[in-house]
């Protein structure tokens, strides 16, 4: 017996976690179909306003017919009564000082009487129906039990109270049959004043009828309000459906229009709103569509010029260059102001290959002809390399390169080409922005992603600078002496190799506090990068320190944990 209870403990106890996660479910099923149902919301909340408007007609129509029942019997009642009295005193004339015995005997030949008279003749006694006759003799003075004909106890004794005062009273009492049952009466007692002793007459009208009544009233009240919400939940239903569908197929015409599908169009059917929304949307379905491929016409033939451009200068170009290449040889034997222009000369012309071959490179990008050379490699020789590339920059311009790189290898796939031009555009982006100050590179490592930042110290970047940094040609401070000579479009090629990557480059910027930029790239490809490893802004964006080493001096140093980006900064 002890081994069973904790089995049953058990098993209750499974049965309960069992209805427990059923009930959690069903709350989190209605729950989703509240938000994003607008026909069941609709239906829902129809049907709770309704029932409840079912519920309080209800009450108030059952409330009307019950005391409408019981104020009709109740006055049938009182008359049938008064009609009954007459008699019992007419049956009860003389009545004295008799023996209990020869007063009962009297008494139950005046119910008889009474049982066995018609006392309809004012229409009263149909109304009222059948009745349990009682008589007693007694008043409130006696201290013994009164002389009583008929089921005498069934009167309740506060009701007799009232009697024995020479009132006439009513009372709705509920009894306790022998056989267990209860019986509802409406008990009306009457003083019969007529004799010499006090006597009392009780009326007992069972409700039996109208208890009937009201039980057939609450079943039709209540079928009929089940009925009722039923056809008001369906007719809800069809009416909501109505004018969601439409809403449904606008949406989903929207997204396939989002998704690239400029010839979605939605129906139109009559000339209801719904049919003016319908041809709202596309009208203006039809004006965007139009814009795009204005807009796509004009980009290409924006990107066939410039291709265009690009190769058209080559040739030219490539005479400027062999004539340039002969002066420049020859200039030791030219005046020292012709030297100085040819040396000027093959400078810009350097530029001006640069800016051909970045023109190019974005043509290729921009007609998506591009291909990614991705293996799966270490990064850190790349940064390695990339700062090398920028030492004699930042030696130029009084800066120091600081590598920050993790002692662990960073394997990834992506393609070195591209990575290095990304981060040698950045390098030299933030040295020539430095101010003479420090820049940091830094490669952090997790399981899905790789990512690289370069921060300065120099000028920062203004509200609103962070998005417009990538743009082509642009530039934030258009009458700053530049100390790299780049080509303008550096940054917007590196976003395009980002993109091609499948990562990310984003900036961050605070005028005085320096400048951040950020590399994402996913550690294989087909598969997303997940979380970064580092933050941005930068965990130090709020230090002040902008004493550097010495210039050009190249530092390379294990990445800190202070860098690396707590999973919930990711996106900040």
């Amino acid at each position: 017996m002890s081994g069973r209870l904790p089995r049953l403990a058990q098993t209750t106890m499974r049965h309960v976690r069992r209805i427990v996660v059923f009930v959690r479910r069903k709350i989190v099923s209605f729950n989703e179909l509240w938000r994003y149902s607008l026909q069941f919301r609709v239906t829902v909340s129809t049907l709770a306003l309704s029932s409840a408007v079912v519920f309080v007609l209800g009450m108030v129509l059952q409330n009307q017919i019950t005391d409408r029942l019981l104020e009709t019997k109740e006055n049938a009642a009182i008359a049938q009564t008064r009609a009954v009295v007459e008699t019992a005193a007419n049956e009860l004339i003389g009545v004295g000082a008799e023996s209990p015995e020869a007063l009962t005997a009297r008494m139950n030949n005046a119910l008889k009487k009474i049982s066995s008279t018609t006392t309809s003749q004012d229409g009263a006694g149909s109304a009222a129906g059948t009745f349990e006759p009682v008589l007693a003799a007694g008043g409130r003075d006696q201290s013994s039990r009164p002389v009583a004909a008929g089921p005498y106890d069934k009167v309740p004794v506060r009701l007799r109270q009232f009697v024995e005062t020479e009132q006439l009273s009513t009372l709705i009492h509920t009894v306790t049959e022998p056989d267990g049952g209860k019986t509802t009466y409406l008990i009306v007692g009457a003083p019969l004043s007529t004799m010499i002793n006090p006597l009392q007459l009780y009326l007992l009208y069972p409700l039996t009828s109208e208890q009937n009544t009201v039980s057939t009233v609450q079943n039709t009240l209540l079928v009929g309000g089940l009925v009722l919400l039923l056809l008001l939940a369906g007719i809800t239903n069809l009416v909501t459906r109505q004018v969601v569908r439409p809403v449904r197929q606008a949406a989903a015409a929207a997204e396939q229009f989002a998704g690239g599908d400029l010839d979605q169009r939605l129906a139109v059917l009559g000339e209801d709103d719904l049919a003016k929304l319908a041809v709202s949307y596309n009208e203006m379905a039809a004006s965007i569509q139009g814009q795009i491929r204005q807009l796509e016409d004009f980009g290409g033939l924006q990107r066939r010029f410039t291709s265009d451009v690009s190769h058209e200068l080559r040739t030219p170009l490539t005479t400027v260059r062999m004539a340039a290449d002969v002066l420049h040889a020859s200039r030791e034997q030219f005046p020292a102001g012709l030297a100085r222009s040819t040396e000027l000369l093959v400078d810009e012309l350097d530029r001006f290959e640069a800016l051909l071959g970045d023109l190019l490179e974005i043509s290729r990008l921009d007609a998506g002809v591009e291909e990614l050379s991705a293996e799966l490699i270490d990064v850190r020789p790349i940064a390695t390399r990339a700062v090398e590339q920028v030492r004699v920059i930042a030696g130029n311009a009084g800066s120091s390169v600081e590598l920050v790189l993790p002692d662990e290898e960073a394997p990834a796939e992506v393609d070195a080409r591209r990575v290095e031009r990304i981060l040698r555009n950045l390098l030299a982006n933030a040295v020539d922005h430095s101010e003479g100050n420090p820049v940091v590179l830094t490669l952090a490592v997790n399981e899905t992603a790789v990512a690289i930042t370069v921060r300065d110290r120099g000028v920062g970047l203004r509200p609103g600078e962070a998005e417009l940094v990538f743009n082509r040609f642009w530039r934030a401070d258009p009458s700053r002496n530049r100390r790299t000579g780049g080509t303008g479009l550096g940054l917007a090629i590196s976003q395009e190799d980002a993109r091609l990557h499948g990562g990310v480059l984003d900036a961050w910027g605070e005028t005085g506090h320096g400048a951040c930029f950020r590399l994402v790239l996913p550690r294989q490809q087909d598969t997303p990068m997940g979380e970064s490893p580092l933050v941005l802004p930068p965990p130090d964006h709020k230090a002040t320190d902008t004493h550097g080493s010495p210039s050009g001096l190249l530092e390379v140093r294990p990445a800190p944990d202070a860098i690396l980006a707590e999973p919930e900064e990711v996106g900040r």
